[in-house]
């Protein structure tokens, strides 16, 4: 099997398992209780949350773990809003989001929010002249992916960071689900007041995820209960989802620095492969473009189809997001770059990790060389 869809899912690391077994199955313990057993549950959790700061260079009281990133998204933006409608009611998001950022948005529009939706240029990035053209008086949150989900296009993150510290009123959230341990990115620096990430994309358990929300940034929570993580995501805390967490996060930023040449050799390997296929057009820009997606287009022929012929090869990729991918719809992000109904419609995605290799991309390569041929000898 080749595997070449890591951006709907990763495998978890062997070492991430093991570490979320022993936790549930040695130290169950609830975290809240008060006996020595859930003691060491809380210590497990601390110990999490202080090794997820530290490998993200912020503070623990800055850490709120979440079950993935649709949780992450939806707490942020509509936490933000919610803690800080009397300073105005207007939110700035870009057309290429994912859908728990678009989706959220909508939510806020029937709450009686306006959001501005700004473009994005034919490679699928935002202009942070754009952005700064649409702040109003009661602007209060701007949400910008770092790299999309379906492209792989990079954002002007720190760019939009600087510009908005000419607006202290104005919160940053950033959806850094697609972008954690493939293209690095400094909280402090961009000056990002909330981020989103979900461990699954990194080799970690599926379920879990993380919120970072700068000390002294006011949201309001979405889950009200027992009022564990500081009153902002109450129920019992995931403590072997924290764990493993911490330990995923801490192998892949490792492999990132040893690894990160590898991925983009893999990469360019395939750009340039699919750049010779004949009725091929790559849909991922060349420039501002994280080395672990590359999307690309047949047209006059349907994605979906595309996809099961490569399965039944033993190779696996996808079309857009996996959020969206069984609505066939037409994708979102390529529109919004201007392109085609028939292209946006044929697009394929293929999106790596650390363990693929040169190898691997020659096989897909070839598979979709064959494939092509195969499927246009039926079509006529």
């Amino acid at each position: 099997m080749i595997y070449f869809d890591n951006s709907a899912t990763t495998k978890p690391f062997p070492e991430v398992l093991d570490s979320f077994l022993k936790v549930s199955s040695e130290y169950f313990g609830n975290p809240s209780s008060l006996h020595n057993f859930g003691g060491l549950a809380e210590k497990l959790l601390n110990q999490a949350r202080s090794q997820a700061a530290k490998l993200l260079s912020v503070q623990p009281n800055e850490i709120y773990f979440t079950s993935g990133g649709t949780e992450g998204n939806n707490l942020a933006i509509k936490g933000t809003a919610f803690a800080n409608q009397k300073s105005g009611r207007h939110l700035i998001t870009t057309t290429i989001e994912h859908p728990s950022v678009r989706e959220s948005m909508k939510q806020l529009e029937s709450f009686g929010f306006d959001v501005t939706e700004v473009p994005v240029d034919s490679s699928g990035r935002v202009d942070v002249k754009t952005i700064e053209n649409a702040i109003r008086e009661d602007t209060i949150l701007v949400s910008v992916m770092h790299v999309n989900n379906e492209v792989g296009t990079i954002q002007p993150i720190k760019e939009i960071g600087q510009l908005l510290r000419k607006y202290p009123r104005i919160r940053f959230h950033v959806d850094h689900v697609q972008g954690i341990g493939k293209v690095p990115l400094d909280l402090n620096d961009c000056s990002i007041d909330l981020c989103s990430i979900s461990a699954h994309k990194f080799h970690g358990v599926k379920g879990t995820g993380l919120l970072f929300v700068r000390d002294g940034v006011k949201i309001n929570p979405l889950l009200n209960g027992g009022g564990q993580e500081k009153n902002l995501r109450s129920g019992t805390e995931n403590v072997a989802g924290a764990v493993s967490l911490a330990k995923a996060l801490r192998m892949i930023m490792e492999i990132q620095d040893k690894e990160s040449r590898h991925l983009n050799l893999v990469s360019r390997k395939l750009r340039e492969g699919l750049s010779k296929i004949e009725g091929v057009v790559v849909n991922t820009p060349e420039i501002y473009a994280a080395p672990h997606i590359m999307n690309f287009s047949i047209p006059h022929l349907k994605s979906e189809v595309f996809v099961h012929a490569l399965e039944e090869k033993n190779i696996y990729v996808s079309t857009t997001s996996a959020c969206s991918s069984k609505l066939k719809t037409l994708s979102g992000t390529l529109a919004s770059m201007g392109m085609t109904e028939d292209r946006a419609g044929s697009a394929i995605r293929l999106s790596l990790s650390y363990t693929n290799t040169v190898g691997e991309a020659d096989a897909v390569l070839s598979a979709i060389q064959e494939t092509i041929e195969e499927l246009r000898k039926v079509m006529k």
